[in-house]
């Protein structure tokens, strides 16, 4: 592996693996904040679920008393 290195060009070793594992990172980066966001997006519209099904619930409740 590190004939392989040293056989590369010295543009090739300081400019594009560099830039190559700065895309690379950006886009596993990108990827870890889009699932995050989306389990976070999905957790939030289930709990509004939830909420707005308790709150037909109670007033199903308070309407089949009166």
């Amino acid at each position: 592996m590190a004939e392989l290195w040293k056989s590369l060009p010295s543009w090739v070793r300081n400019i594009v693996i560099p830039v190559l594992v700065l895309v690379l990172a950006w886009n596993i980066i990108a990827f870890v904040f889009g699932v995050v966001g989306a389990l976070l997006s999905i957790v939030i519209k289930a709990l509004v679920v939830v909420g707005i099904a308790a709150a037909v619930v109670i007033l199903v409740k308070k309407a089949a008393k009166s």
